[in-house]
């Protein structure tokens, strides 16, 4: 028997996946990043219909045995930062983001650092959007890769660098 797992995320990505079904990958402290099936959510009165991205909620899934895509049960949103949808500048910035972590991580696999950073281009409505912020967000990514820049010698600020 499955076991259903809960954990809180944000919404990096969603696709179609069949003619009423999405893909939805997550962002989640708990398990990384993480990729759900969301049957039904292209259907009007899904209760999965309003899973949009850089949505944050609180969802359930069921973990697929064969693959890394498993089922998603149960959506409970906290937060649709609608701040993103206003700015298209910090809109880019996030979905920039998104698109980096996700071409440089690893499925399922847990870097609080990322999770951190892209929490807050999540939260536009507290900042404008400002490159450095997307800078400092590439040199985290660096970082966790091993591939830190030398602060000392730099001849970049450290705030923009940490």
């Amino acid at each position: 028997m499955q076991t259903t797992e809960r954990a809180h995320g944000l919404i990096l990505r969603t696709r179609p996946f069949t003619e009423t079904s999405l893909i939805v990958n997550w962002l989640t402290p708990e398990f990384g990043r993480i990729s759900t099936v969301a049957k039904g959510a292209r259907r009007p009165k899904s209760p999965f219909a309003a899973t949009r991205l850089f949505y944050e909620g609180d969802f359930s899934f069921q973990r697929s045995r064969r693959s890394e895509l498993h089922t998603l049960r149960e959506v409970v949103l906290r937060g649709t930062n609608t701040a993103l949808r206003h700015e298209l500048g910090y809109l880019h910035q996030a979905s920039y983001c998104a698109m980096l972590l996700e071409q440089t991580t690893e499925t399922q696999t847990r870097c609080r650092r990322f999770t951190d950073c892209l929490w807050i281009y999540s939260h536009a409505a507290e900042a404008t959007a400002q490159t450095a912020d997307c800078f400092r967000f590439r040199t985290q990514i660096a970082a966790c890769l091993g591939l830190s820049p030398d602060v000392e010698s730099s001849k970049l600020p450290a705030e923009r660098v940490l």
